[in-house]
């Protein structure tokens, strides 16, 4: 129980860099068409906005269980990043790709959306350094 937030910032972090550096420019570069790479590149994002809430919610509920020092430390140092990583999430999702699908501006809102989506990144990278400052040397020394 006590190595769960980093692991869930470890998910929310690896899944935010692997879909966004690798799997999405792989997709515009080996199948057939932008439009068929977008639209699998959009419900790719969708559930990395699933993935990103949940760790976010999980991680923000165990920061204020009052079990573990580990975990105060992160309620303190951390819950700005989570917070904000989680509404970044949620802002590509519901106010961001809605225009990108529509290609209401599309270079615009492809800019947009991708500047939030490294926001998120580097929130999510913030969470699972502190984290694995605060747990992860611990449990290491403690072995």
């Amino acid at each position: 129980m006590r190595q769960l937030p980093l692991w869930l910032a470890a998910v929310w972090w690896g899944s935010l860099g692997t879909l966004g550096f690798f799997v999405v420019p792989m997709l515009f570069v080996y199948l057939p068409s932008p439009a068929l790479a977008g639209g699998m590149a959009a419900k790719l994002f969708s559930v990395q906005t699933v993935i990103s809430t949940l760790c976010g919610v999980v991680l923000l509920l165990l920061s204020r269980s009052n079990r573990s020092p580990a975990l105060a430390d992160i309620a303190q140092a951390a819950t700005l990043f989570i917070v904000a990583g989680v509404l970044l999430a949620l802002l590509v999702e519901f106010a961001v790709a809605p225009r990108i699908v529509a290609r209401d501006n599309l270079a615009l809102w492809h800019r947009v959306g991708s500047a939030m989506y490294l926001g998120q990144w580097f929130c999510a990278t913030v969470v699972f350094g502190k984290l694995a400052r605060t747990t992860g040397i611990a449990s290491c020394a403690e072995t």
